[in-house]
């Protein structure tokens, strides 16, 4: 069984993972703004959590860095084809 806090956890979770592995490039961009955004909740969630939460968040950290790094892949690639 699930808790709110692990469904939470799994939600953004599935979010970056569907950005990461999607194969139409046309619909990443929107998945990597979506998956931002709860990744940011997430992350703002835990903040005022009592608890220990380092684990995630390094992974939402981690999660963030993946997605900036995708957005600029695809900045660069959309860039190589409008010179070529």
């Amino acid at each position: 069984m699930k808790t709110r806090t692990g469904s939470m956890e799994s939600g953004w979770r599935t979010l970056y993972t569907a950005a990461l592995f999607e194969n139409d490039r046309s619909k990443i961009p929107a998945l990597i703004s979506e998956a931002e955004s709860e990744i940011v909740k997430r992350a703002h969630l835990l903040f005022g959590a009592p608890g220990d939460h380092f684990e995630e968040t390094e992974a939402l950290d981690d999660a963030l860095y993946m997605l900036h790094a995708l957005k600029n892949c695809l900045k660069v690639q959309a860039t190589d084809q409008l010179a070529a």
